[in-house]
């Protein structure tokens, strides 16, 4: 079994990054090290996450032609915020970007979300109620925006993240650099078959974020389902003498997805990749598929009149309004 996937482009992606998301300043500099010196060869990133300054350091300090690491060894996928959707800010941010990371190209930049914010220097630009102030730059023309980096030689990959089915399809018809990969939230509970045949129909990898069901966000709902203590995958976990993260992330690279699970923890780091050492049986794959209930856990939320309502439900590009 691999332990890659290949972009349609003939990159090799490593099946398992390590996330970034919710990484704390201060600590996410030393969980980059700690990752790669575990065998990690994948980060994953985003400017929204506010730490990409101390991912870059981290990269500065291990790769390099006099370090163990050369900078071809490790893929680095980064994101378009919603605030630079207009063609004329995709590059700026992606040169901003790179230097926040101490990088001369990504190997991936995908698109954060379909629907665009106001453009300015406020990430998440509110009206006075403290809803959000949308842009309506429609996604396709921060696409062909997006192309002209690999044509520069900026980025070697481009695609997108957080897109539905019908989106995709809508990149597709104009594109002439094809989206490569769609990273989503995916996990057990969330297993998004439909979406998964969709993308290899495509041609495109899908990527999960979230894969351990996100325990540590702000909005967790007290009521919600726990993932990690699921007993279809507790009993797994006991079968084989791994974790029920380890489960989780081998379900998904045996259906080929890539997965990102976020750790700052060193020990958790280094288990969330020894996942290559066991082989689920095919019926056990279908018994994880099958726990799906298509529950997901990150709907981006804001208070209005004390109630948590979607914060993006109200712009026409918001992607979970359509079945997948």
């Amino acid at each position: 079994m691999n332990d890659f996937a290949v972009l349609s482009t003939g990159r090799k992606m490593p099946l398992v990054g390590l996330g970034t998301w919710k990484s704390e300043p201060g600590k996410v500099k030393q969980a980059v090290i700690w990752a790669l010196q575990a065998g990690y060869r994948h980060i994953d990133c985003a400017p929204i996450y506010g730490n990409e300054t101390e991912v870059g350091e981290a990269l500065k300090e291990m790769l390099g032609p006099d370090k163990s690491l050369r900078r071809e060894d490790v893929f680095v996928t980064s994101k378009l915020w919603n605030t630079r959707h207009h063609p004329d800010d995709v590059e700026p941010s992606l040169l901003k970007t790179l230097k926040d990371l101490s990088l001369e190209y990504l190997d991936l930049y995908l698109i954060h979300w379909p629907h665009a914010f106001q453009r300015g220097d406020s990430p998440f630009p509110k009206k006075e109620d403290g809803t959000i102030l949308y842009d309506y730059t429609d996604y396709k023309e921060t696409w062909v925006a997006m192309e002209k980096l690999v044509g520069k030689g900026l980025v070697r990959a481009i695609g997108l993240s957080n897109f539905n089915s019908r989106q995709i399809d809508d990149i597709l018809s104009i594109a002439s650099i094809k989206p490569t990969v769609l990273q989503v939230e995916c996990h057990p509970y969330l297993a998004q078959v439909e979406l998964l045949a969709h993308c290899r129909d495509r041609g495109l990898v899908m990527t999960a974020y979230s894969p351990l069901g996100s325990p540590d966000r702000a909005w967790k709902h007290p009521d919600e389902p726990v993932l990690l203590e699921e007993p279809a995958i507790t009993a797994l976990a006991k079968k084989y003498n791994k974790s029920p993260a380890q489960i989780i992330i081998r379900w998904q690279t045996q259906r080929g997805v890539v997965t990102i699970p976020k750790s700052v923890t060193e020990s958790r780091i280094k288990e969330n990749i020894q996942v290559f050492d066991f082989t689920l049986e095919p019926e056990e794959i279908s018994a994880v598929t099958a726990l799906n209930r298509g529950w997901r856990y990150i709907v981006p939320t804001i208070t209005v009149e004390g109630k948590p309502v979607p914060r993006d439900a109200g712009h026409p590009h918001y992607p979970f309004n359509d079945p997948y």
